[in-house]
This record gives structure tokens, sequence and C-alpha cells, in this order.
């Protein structure tokens, strides 16, 4: 049997936005709050992916709190294990793990009306009531595996990048790699002289970048180590560099075109293969899908033991892969590169609001909506972070996670003098109808490609449709008025 207990806030995650808002909790002097991990250790998304090359493809001095930059970053993009260490370091200065229960899977939550506290759930038994309820989850964080024809009958490994499988050795193996997203394009390149066989099943092809990355000297470290406002000016630089590009992303499609000219010119010098190219070639504008860095993902496809598919997956039979075109290849294990369930993450969580509102099917049949990607209307005390709506395709999320955890604070604060905190309907309505019709314009809708950042209307429900500081500027005070707060009836003693 399980045990319980009754806290003020509890915060479910410990990536990025869990962490972060454990430390805004401890700034304003509240201790009394609980985190629950699912795993055994924190981290999150940088804790699950270990696949070989794993990295981060916004700048080191950009993808970490602003509150506490770390100037001994040893690469303009940092890789999984120091990313992940840093958050180890940032828990362990703000002593966050005696808050954190591990190995304590969110399961369900319920709005008590009376009580006006959120009685949740876990797998393994435990529960809690809390007032308030965060959920720092985010959306890279279940697996999306395709379902092949046959697969079950594969003899081999099969695996998703997410899920590496550290103790199988590639070494001189045929390898079918479905998929070339984020994580495919990262992994590739580093398997592909250890396998004796790649295929990449490629349904579309990516726009990649050059990657700008380069070891940090030790001599730029020592710099920012003695004069913190040094690395202060270069992340603002960083910032602003990468906020620049939302003019192609929200505001003229059209200016992408000088994007996918660099792109090409990426291409044409690491591929000489004419035909290949041609494969590698998306006829979709850039950022309609998610745009990768890499200066090593072409070179791997020009090796002659990778071979790039784009006829599809027909059917995997015992020890093989056959493609649309009916060529089948032996193989002797199969990697998912296929990414998360991002949109559609949010339909695990069950949470039940006032009048018994099932979150999950709500969304379901009205479409993703919130406030701010942080309140939802019929679900007092409740808030998210990186909800709906607040992805990025041009800069930090880290950036949006901080403005959210300001806003939430700023929320937890007005229930100190109330019980109950639930954002108005027509406020949400206006807020959803406004950025629709911003995303409307956007090349996410106007690029010519299906993705992951739309549902399946082909609304979307992921990315924030503009510059980052203007949703800081919105979010940096919360406007009373946009919310109902109420405190529960007192009975008369």
């Amino acid at each position: 049997m399980g045990t319980h207990r009754d806290t003020e806030v509890l915060v479910v995650g410990t990536g990025f936005s869990g962490l972060g808002m454990a430390i805004e909790l401890k700034r304003t002097g509240r201790d009394d709050f609980v985190v629950l991990e699912k795993a055994s250790d924190l981290g999150g998304t940088w804790r699950d992916n270990r696949y070989p090359g794993c990295a981060c493809d916004v700048q080191s001095h950009m993808y970490s709190y602003s509150f506490e930059l770390n100037p001994n970053w040893s690469r303009a993009f940092a890789e999984q294990p120091e990313i992940w260490a840093y958050l180890q370091g940032v828990a362990d200065k703000y002593d966050l793990r005696r808050h954190i229960r591990f190995d304590t899977e969110f399961s369900a939550a319920r709005w008590d009306e009376d009580a006006k506290v959120w009685h949740v759930d876990t797998a393994g038994g435990d529960t809690f009531t809390a007032k308030a309820l965060v959920m720092g989850v985010g959306a890279l964080h279940i697996p999306n595996v395709p379902v092949l024809p046959g697969v079950e009958r594969f003899r081999g490994k099969v695996f998703h990048s997410a899920r590496w499988d550290q103790d199988y050795d590639l070494t001189g193996k045929s390898v079918a790699v479905v998929g070339t997203g984020a994580s495919a394009i990262q992994f590739v390149p580093k398997i592909a002289d250890r396998v004796g066989r790649l295929s990449l099943f490629q349904r579309t092809p990516p726009w990649i970048m050059p990657k700008a990355d380069r070891p940090i000297s030790e001599r730029e470290r020592r710099l920012f180590k003695r004069v913190p406002f040094a690395q202060r000016l270069f992340r603002d630089a960083v910032y602003w560099m990468r906020e620049s590009t939302a003019l192609g992303f929200a505001v003229n499609p059209k200016i992408m075109k000088l994007a996918q000219g660099i792109a090409r010119r990426h291409m044409r010098h690491q591929v000489p293969d004419p035909e290949l190219r041609r494969k590698l070639t998306p006829d979709y504008t850039m950022g309609c899908k998610r745009v990768l860095i890499s200066n090593d993902y072409y070179p791997a496809l020009s090796r002659p033991n990778v071979d790039l598919v784009t006829e599809g997956i027909a059917e995997v039979r015992e020890t093989s892969v056959v493609d649309a075109a009916g060529v089948e290849r032996p193989v002797d294990a199969i990697i998912y590169g296929t990414g998360f369930h991002v949109i559609d993450a949010f339909g695990y969580l069950s949470v039940t609001g006032k009048d018994g509102r099932d979150l999950a099917e709500e969304w379901e049949v009205q479409g993703i909506q919130s406030h701010f990607g942080i309140t939802v209307s019929g679900f007092p005390n409740f808030f998210f972070l990186l909800g709906p709506n607040t992805g990025l395709g041009h800069n930090s999320v880290v950036f949006m996670a901080e403005s959210q955890i300001k806003y939430v604070s700023q929320c937890l604060a007005m229930l100190a003098k109330a019980d109950e905190l639930e954002v108005r309907p027509e406020v949400q309505r206006r807020f959803n109808e406004e950025i629709q019709h911003k995303l409307s314009r956007g090349v996410w809708t106007e690029g010519g490609c299906q993705s992951w950042y739309l549902d399946a209307q082909g609304v979307n429900r992921t990315i924030w449709p503009g510059f980052t500081w203007r949703y800081w500027m919105r979010t940096r005070k919360v406007r009373a008025d946009d919310f109902v707060l109420t405190r529960k009836a007192r009975v008369p003693v």
C-alpha cells in the first residue's frame, strides 16, 4: 500500500521546466512542494536520450538557465552528457533532490471542488493532495514507434533512439534506420563507420543547415568565468541572432528562400552524387518542418556501405526488411529515429477538472487549447510548462520555460489570498483565435508539408507564432482580470 502526502505545490517532471519551477519555488520562499519523477534520476529528455551523437541544436550559452550561466561549456553546441551534467549540478546547487520523489510516475489527477485541492495518483500507489499542480512533463518523452507490417516476427534487435540499447554491439551488423529527423541525423554518422551495412529509410527529407559548432577555448572559458557580464553579452547576441530568424518563420515565409539557398549550397558541397542530392532535396519551404543542422550527416550518406531508401517499408520479415519496390534487405537490427508523440502526448494525461471534465477527452473533441500554453479553463490551480503552442522552431525553449515559470509563480502568489484560480473561458478563446490566425499565415501552414506541428485536423497546436520576446512581454505580468479567483465556503464555528 502506498503512502500519502499533502503539499502546497506538486510539480511533475525534472527536466529544465520542472527543475526551474522548483528553483523558483525556493527563491520565493516556498518550501512545501514535491516534485514527481518517474525515473530513478533527474534530467527529462537529456536523461533518456543517450544515443551516439546526441546533442542540442541550440547553442549551449542559450540553452541554459539565464540565472545559472555556465562558463565551462566545452562546445558551442553541447552534447547530451554535458547538458545532463549541467542539470545535475543545478539540482545539487539548489538542494532540489530532497524535494524529488524518484521512481514515482504520475498517473492521474482529480480536482476536488469542495476542498479546492488536486488529488494525484501515481503508478506505484502513492497519493498526494496539492493546492496547485504544475505539469513540467514536456512533449519529448513518449517515443513515437511506428507499426511496421510484420515487425512482430522480426528475430533481430529493435529499439527506438530514445531507448538506445547500450549493450547491443552494432559492429559489422546490417542495420535498418527508420526516420531522418533530428535524432537520426545525429546518430547515423556515428554508427555508419561501425556497421557493416546501413539502410536509411526516408519518408521526407529535412532541410539541413551547416552546424556552426566548435570547441570553446580555454581562454574564452576563463573570460566568461572572470567576467560574467561578457558571457551575458555573448548569450544576448546568440539570442537576438536566433530571434531574427522568426521573420522567416512567422512574418514572411518567402524570407526562408534565402536560407534554402545556404542549405542547397551545403548539400552540393557535401554530396557529389546528383541522384543522391535529388533524393535529399525537400519539396517544401524551409521551416514547414523542423530545420536541422549537421556537418557530418551528408558525408555519412555518401559512404559505400550506406543506402538511402525512399520507397518506404512494405513488410518486415524474420531477418529482413522489404521496401515498397520489392527489394529485400537482410538486417540484424532495426532502429527507430522517428521522434516523439508531441501533440498527442497530452492525450496520455488523465486529468479531471471541474464538473468531471476530462482534459484529454475535451481536447480530442475541441482541439488542444490553453491560455499562453500555461492555464486551461475548467481546470483550476493547474499549470503547464511548455504546454500547447509554446514550442519553438528558431530559439531556445528554456527561454519560454523561464517566462512561464515566472508567470506561474505570480499565479501562486495570487493563490496565497484565494483558494481557486481559473482562467476565464472567453480569455482563453480570444487567445487561441489570435494565435491560430497568426499561425495560418506562417510557414508551418503555408510551407507545403505535413509535420508533427499539426494535429489531425491540420491545426498547429505546437508552435508559438512569432518572436519569443513578445511572449515574454505578454507573460511578464499576470493580468488578474484574466482569472476568476474564489475562496471555498467557510463553515461557521
